[in-house]
């Protein structure tokens, strides 16, 4: 089994009750996560209504009779019948044989040819996104409390933008929502009055997966709560910070979400099997992919026939059954047996609106309000794995009517590293007078550096691709000696000032190369600044 998700790891669960304790098949599961998230909560980590770990369950506890390999895919090879995985801590091949290859590897979020997407906007796939998010979000809070020098920025920090008016989009909004303006009350210097939450979706109603009138009260509600809504409209670029909209619109943030676009796992589209247009897997009634005797695949990452002639959605419960019809059907094809066909039609659909509301279609009845809530709550909490978890989470839920929400922010990492950034024409990457935080490489793209002197600005340089800049500031102590503004779409490596202060001392050709251009920048600004005096 290839993926730790709803599909993957039911998929092992159906087959070790197939066979009971018998010893004579083995059963692998390889997944980058040694835990399962239940994926309908997730949203809930956010305003932290549930636990930090309340929506994850151990594999190992899951799957007792299943070997786990908790480690990344590297290759897939089908003629030899071999899944290569990562090395851990000793830099040596792991090979695993197969007999029976079940991929189940789902989707991933692509933002590719968008621009300053994967480097500005937040995906929310899994636990480290939503926690990261979490987290990301108190800190904008923190700061917008104590800001009162900048009232862009303090507009940006209080500006939360959510792409994707789906099922998750729209529960992270909700969740989101309703946790800032919750929280607000704790910020001595913050009002909620100034908490802009921003639901894009690219279609003409939020929630496509209900019927229009489910949509449109979920609408209803969203806005009622404070949450701004732009339909028929898409995401199209991104900075650190602003989000930018088909149309024109800039809407400045520091915290962008998106929940769309979702592309095929890179492993299924290196494959040589049958796929369709959008890049799943093509797979029979039996899940069997087309053409093959012993690959199997399931979940968000195959194209399942309906029963009805349709396609099969990608959906957890969707998934929960693929996963048991093809260990029946592995199981059939070791030991013999009619293989049982996928026959699936589904029982409904339903989507959380957070502070006790929700929109639900169940056995093709509408419901909508806090009784769809209710059942929203009832029906996932009897589909967590193990009762241990269904505790943990009832109890969370028990408290979260009685105790304040919490405000702790976890900083998981000492230094943000190298990073890519995207800035958009117009943006000022840094400005005269800021304190020297980072230096910056350009990849593409091109600035220009403009010193303001009392009522005028004099352009002192253009910047383009292979050039560097903001390094004087960070070497000499001193704050920014003029304003970098982006040209043209400008993508550039940003460098700590920790980093490249140890570079600099530790390499001392890198620290020459460094004085030397710092030295020929002052000359030939001060002979630009003399001519334009």
């Amino acid at each position: 089994m290839l993926g730790g998700g709803f599909a993957g790891v039911y998929a092992a669960q159906s087959l070790e009750k197939a066979l009971g304790r018998k010893g004579d098949l083995e059963i692998a599961l390889i997944s980058k996560e040694n835990y399962f998230v239940f994926q309908p909560m997730l949203p809930e980590v956010i305003s932290g209504t549930i636990g930090l770990t309340d929506t994850v369950s151990p594999l190992r506890r899951l799957l007792p009779r299943t070997d786990v390999h908790v480690r990344e895919i590297e290759s897939i090879d089908l003629a030899r019948k071999v899944v290569m995985t990562s090395p851990g801590f000793r830099p040596h091949a792991h090979a695993i044989a197969y007999d029976h290859l079940v991929i189940a590897l789902g989707n991933v979020t692509d933002f590719r040819g968008l621009r300053g997407l994967p480097e500005h906007a937040m995906p929310f796939k899994n636990l480290a996104d939503a926690l990261h998010l979490r987290s990301h979000v108190i800190r904008a809070l923190e700061e917008a409390a104590i800001e009162d020098d900048d009232p862009e920025l303090r507009r940006q920090l209080l500006t939360f933008v959510v792409a994707g008016g789906g099922f998750s989009g729209v529960e992270v909004a909700a969740e989101l929502n309703d946790f800032v303006r919750r929280v607000a009350r704790s910020y001595r210097g913050l009002d909620a009055k100034e908490i802009r939450v921003i639901l894009v979706h690219s279609q003409d109603r939020i929630l496509p997966e209900v019927t229009e009138k489910l949509a449109r009260f979920a609408q209803k509600i969203l806005t009622r709560r404070g949450v701004e809504i732009r339909l028929d409209t898409r995401l199209e670029a991104a900075t650190g910070e602003e989000a930018v909209l088909t149309g024109g619109e800039h809407i400045p943030t520091r915290t962008l979400v998106s929940t769309v676009p979702s592309s095929p796992h890179p492993l299924v589209e290196a494959l040589d099997l049958p796929k369709t247009k959008n890049g799943r897997l093509v797979v029979d009634r039996f899940l069997r992919v087309e053409g093959q005797g012993d690959v199997w695949a399931l979940g968000d990452c195959a194209q399942v026939p309906a029963p009805d002639g349709g396609v099969s959605p990608p959906t957890a419960q969707h998934a929960i059954r693929q996963a048991k019809s093809a260990a029946h059907n592995i199981v059939a094809a070791i030991r013999g047996g009619e293989p049982k066909s996928f026959d699936f039609k589904g029982l409904g659909k339903m989507g959380s609106l957070g502070h006790r509301s929700a929109v639900a279609e169940i056995f093709g009845f509408n419901v909508s309000g806090f009784f769809a809530w209710w059942l929203w709550r009832t029906i996932y909490l009897t589909k967590m794995p193990g009762w241990g978890r269904r505790l943990k989470v009832a109890t969370s839920w028990t408290l979260d009517l009685l105790l304040p929400p919490e405000l702790i922010e976890l900083k998981l990492a000492g230094s943000m590293g190298v990073t890519q950034e995207h800035f958009e024409p117009g943006q000022e990457i840094f400005c005269q007078g800021d304190l020297g935080d980072r230096m910056y490489v350009v990849l593409s793209g091109t600035a220009e550096v403009v010193r303001r002197e009392g009522n005028r600005e004099i352009v002192l340089a253009e910047i383009g691709s292979g050039e560097y800049f903001g390094e004087m500031a960070l070497l000499n102590q001193t704050t920014r000696g003029a304003t970098v503004r982006c040209t043209s779409p400008m993508n550039a490596l940003s460098l700590p000032k920790r980093e490249v202060g140890v570079l600099a001392a530790h390499v001392p050709e890198l620290r020459k190369s460094l004085d030397d251009v710092m030295t020929r920048r002052a000359r030939a600004n001060a002979r630009t600044r003399a001519g334009a005096a």
